[in-house]
């Protein structure tokens, strides 16, 4: 949790750092599906994610002497909230506009605020009632972006708006141009149509390892517009597995290693792949070694960096300033690479387009090296915090 610890509550609506997590009741039984699965069944992946082990249904008994989570099933709530209310009690978070929808309190209240949360009323002495953006904090370290969390009535008219709402929430806020602005409307569909019949975020993954291996094989034949109309396939595809896993929570350690595997991996090999086809088109670089050199010295060099900066200041190089996460867009990383390498491809010149990669690369090497520099200058004034923690 981040700004609610500045909120200093007493114990009418406090923090507890407990070893022993709550258990949660999960009250009504919504028949609107989300993502292809219930809201309860959602709300139960939610909390487990939360540290919340037992989750089921609300009774109207009171069988476990422990802090207890009561949480409304028509309602959708963001996952930071679920984590967040998680380490409270005596508190009743409610909607925008006053409506209470969930609750921690400790078990001797537990039916007393069941009822409030079914039939409604004043909120019971010695609680705290919070809005979403009281609980949470509206800045996402982990997507890189500010963004205040969702809490949505969930109904057959809106779960279309609600389903957009959260594929929205599940996108990073700083990336490159082509997965920020051109991706998103077709992704949702795709991760839609994924959710709704099962597919899992693995097996999305599988696929874009397929399309990589095939673009890899198609550049070295020569064969680029081919190798390209696959290389933009995975490229989706990438958009697609994250987003799949963060709307049904269905993402693990070991898919997330192998999907950040691949994406860290395959565009050194695809870079070379495009140079050895130059050879078969009938399109040699001159200096195709040092070109090899740059492009994938250059692109392991911003990595490190990366790493570097992150080591350095505890934050990443892309959120620190407004420039820096404009320059993300584009960086010379595999989307804004492939830009070029695709227009070079369309004029029939696609050892241009990986000479202008080569340059840019080169570029983008000088422009991090720079922003290392100023942030080494400006931790002498404190620690560097991001703009978009402000």
């Amino acid at each position: 949790m981040s700004d609610v610890v500045d909120h200093a509550w007493t114990d009418e609506g406090s923090l507890v750092e407990s070893a022993e997590p709550p258990v949660a009741r999960i009250l009504g039984a919504c028949p609107v599906p989300l993502w292809g699965m219930t809201s309860a069944e959602r709300l139960t992946r939610s909390l487990r994610r939360a540290g919340v082990t037992e989750v089921r249904p609300w009774s109207g008994a009171v069988d476990v002497p422990r802090r207890h989570l009561l949480v409304r099933d028509d309602h959708v709530f963001d996952a930071v909230l679920i984590a967040d209310l998680a380490r409270t009690r005596n508190l009743v978070l409610t909607t925008e506009d006053g409506r209470p929808v969930a609750a921690a309190v400790d078990a001797s209240r537990a039916a007393e605020v069941a009822a409030l949360l079914t039939e409604g009323g004043a909120i019971p002495e010695g609680l705290r009632a919070v809005a979403p953006g009281a609980l949470s904090a509206v800045y996402n370290n982990a997507l890189r972006k500010r963004e205040a969390p969702y809490l949505l009535p969930l109904t057959a008219a809106t779960r279309t708006a609600v389903e957009r709402r959260m594929f929205a929430g599940s996108y990073k806020g700083v990336t490159d141009l082509v997965t920020k602005h051109v991706w998103p409307r077709p992704a949702l569909r795709v991760t839609r149509w994924c959710a709704q019949r099962g597919v899992t975020p693995n097996a999305v993954t599988w696929l874009s390892l397929v399309l990589t291996l095939l673009a890899m094989a198609a550049f070295q034949h020569g064969w680029f517009l081919s190798g390209l109309m696959m290389a933009w396939g995975m490229t989706f595809l990438d958009t697609v597995d994250g987003k799949l896993a963060r709307v049904t929570l269905t993402s693990t350690k070991l898919g997330n290693v192998f999907d950040h595997g691949i994406d860290l991996i395959h565009p050194p090999f695809w870079y070379w792949a495009w140079i050895v086809g130059l050879g078969a088109a009938g399109l040699p670089l001159a200096d195709a070694g040092l070109v090899l050199s740059v492009v994938i010295g250059g692109y392991v060099l911003q990595r490190l960096q990366e790493g570097l900066f992150i080591a350095l200041f505890k934050l990443e190089i892309h959120i620190w300033r407004r420039f820096d996460s404009w320059f993300r867009l584009i960086t010379a990383r595999r989307n804004p690479n492939l830009i070029l390498l695709t227009i070079g491809a369309l004029v029939g010149r696609p050892d241009l387009g990986m000479l202008a990669v080569a340059w840019w690369t080169a570029a983008s090497l000088l422009v991090h090296t720079v922003q290392i520099g100023q942030a080494l200058a400006a931790r002498r004034r404190g620690p560097l915090r991001s703009w978009l923690a402000r």
